[in-house]
């Protein structure tokens, strides 16, 4: 029998497919639960104190107690690393999901311990590796961001029926398609799992912090600009700036940024990959210690 993947659980360290969620928990029956995705590279977690910062800021929020201190999830979540990590193929890296709920309670004032998991598995790089060459299609779905007095984007939460509609929505233009959704005002906020990025006479151009998620790679990237000299605006986005930028990107915590080379079916005019991008990931390379593309395209079997 193959060894199987142990995640953390409610205090225990057991198989992944036997962490069961009750029907009762509030994370299945309302969405009641923040979380976070980190990923490694060569084995480390990726700015894990990034993660555990927006982790931490999600639950004050949402007035959740996990029952743990940020210095025990920490250490949960190295672990969750260091028990998995025999199990990843030579060359791969993982994905880490910690998934915070309110637990069992009919009411959020009920005195009940919170629900948490923490488990690493395999990055999966089949679904982004061949777009670092090809660049993807973004979508500009109809449905809208959370807006900030309703429920503040900054908060990575489960409440994503938004995230789904969108998704359905820019399928139906394109299966393979990244959807981008825009906030009320209609401006461009942020994809479902990723931030998106134009470039327009050399200068980065992205959507403020009011009313999307405050990305780790986003953070990252504004690192890395600032370190490269390259110029960054933080602004409204129209669609009239997408459709009419020197190149596009997308950002996310798995592939770290990807061209885009088209949007809404109009194709990015110049080379796709564009100057920046490939300054960028070749920077970000450079800080990990591992060729991001490289490995990815390996890792899915593009290589050969």
């Amino acid at each position: 029998m193959a060894e199987e993947f142990i995640a953390y659980f409610n205090g225990d360290w057991i198989p992944m497919d036997d962490c069961k969620l009750s029907m009762d928990d509030r994370g299945f029956r309302v969405g009641d639960a923040v979380f976070e995705v980190d990923r490694t590279f060569d084995g480390a977690i990726f700015d894990l104190e990034g993660h555990m910062d927006r982790l931490f800021r999600s639950l004050k929020y949402t007035r959740m107690d996990p029952g743990l201190t940020r210095e025990e999830l920490t250490q949960i979540t190295l672990e969750a690393v260091d028990r998995n990590k025999h199990l990843i193929a030579e060359g791969g890296d993982m994905n880490v999901r910690q998934v915070i709920t309110r637990g069992r309670g009919l009411s959020v004032t009920d005195k009940v311990p919170a629900t948490v998991y923490v488990a690493a598995y395999p990055l999966n790089f089949k679904r982004f590796a061949p777009l670092y060459d090809e660049g993807c299609h973004v979508v500009f779905a109809r449905t809208r961001s959370y807006h900030p007095d309703s429920l503040d984007p900054k908060v990575k939460h489960q409440s994503r029926m938004n995230f789904v509609l969108a998704e359905l929505e820019a399928s139906d233009v394109d299966p393979n398609s990244w959807p981008v959704l825009l906030d009320l005002d209609g401006n461009i906020s942020e994809g479902t799992g990723f931030n998106f990025w134009v470039v327009t006479n050399g200068t980065l151009r992205t959507s403020g912090d009011r009313a999307i998620l405050q990305g780790v790679s986003r953070k990252a990237i504004l690192e890395l600009a600032d370190t490269l000299g390259i110029p960054v605006v933080l602004e409204d986005i129209q669609l009239y700036d997408a459709y009419t930028a020197d190149e596009a990107f997308v950002s996310g915590t798995s592939h770290c940024l990807l061209p885009v080379y088209k949007l809404d079916n109009r194709p990015i005019e110049g080379e796709v990959p564009g100057p920046i991008v490939k300054q960028l990931l070749a920077a970000w390379s450079e800080k990990v210690g591992v060729d991001i593309v490289g490995q990815a395209q390996s890792q899915a079997g593009l290589d050969s």
